[in-house]
């Protein structure tokens, strides 16, 4: 074979549409299809998430204080919810699988509005620490931290005593929600601690999903945290409204 047949020869392969040589021929506007289909590489998540801490991280004290509070009344409803479908399911076979449905609410309203809750903006301001370990970045995720977390607690205490207080609900669905902090409190502080670390996991697997999920954002953050109600593990936030209504009820005392 001459030489002007073999360069023929590439000059011809190079014409053909991608994957003809595999036996699909695909065109221009099919190929740009299969490169939105293909899932991201696991760097590219990991930059999705990094560039997210980084503006989380650059985010005013105003900012940052009103939306942990927004979210710590956002997550008021996730007891709300499982509250109220525990009074209407008592008594039916299977009432905890569906009650548990009611947990993942608040999540859903707090990461889709992009609100500040403290165990999912935990992992997502780690990243540009780790990525950039210096003193000042340490500073800045420190105080992000600390802003969110009492704004998050603020505002469940809003929540848990409105909802007691303000006679929005029959003593039905009060006692459901205080059967449902008093089944936290069966824990130990052990259990407490070593379930809150499944949470997190948890919570953690969660933030990876969310870029890589598009279209089924909703669908992953409800799973994610249904299994965090079926387990009974311990979330922060979650668990701060349940013990608070406890507390406003006169239940518990604030140090327990």
């Amino acid at each position: 074979m001459s030489a002007q047949q073999d360069e023929d020869r590439a000059k011809e392969s190079s014409r053909r549409p991608a994957g003809a040589a595999n036996g699909f021929s695909l065109s221009g506007d099919e190929q740009g299809e299969v490169e939105e289909k293909r899932q991201p590489r696991a760097a590219v998540l990991h930059e999705v998430i990094r560039r997210e801490g980084e503006q989380e991280l650059s985010r005013g004290f105003a900012a940052l204080s009103l939306s942990a509070l927004a979210a710590g009344l956002s997550m008021g409803f996730s007891m709300l919810a499982r509250g109220l479908l525990h009074r209407h399911l008592a008594g039916m076979p299977g009432a905890f699988l569906l009650e548990s449905l009611g947990y993942p609410f608040g999540f859903v309203v707090v990461i889709l509005a992009r609100q500040q809750l403290f165990t999912e903006i935990t992992m997502i301001a780690v990243l540009p620490v780790m990525t950039d370990p210096r003193l000042r970045a340490l500073g800045r995720l420190l105080r992000m931290w600390a802003i969110v977390f009492a704004g998050n607690l603020v505002g469940v205490a809003l929540f848990a005593w409105g909802v007691l207080h303000l006679d929005q609900f029959d003593e039905e669905n009060q006692n459901a929600f205080l059967a449902i902090g008093r089944e936290l409190m069966h824990n130990t502080p052990s259990q407490m601690f070593t379930k809150g670390i499944l949470a997190g996991w948890l919570i953690a697997i969660m933030v990876w999903l969310l870029p890589a999920a598009e279209g089924s954002k909703i669908l992953a953050i409800t799973l994610v945290t249904y299994l965090i109600a079926l387990g009974g593990f311990t979330h922060i936030v979650v668990g701060s409204v349940e013990t608070l209504y406890l507390v406003f009820a006169g239940e518990l005392a604030f140090g327990d």
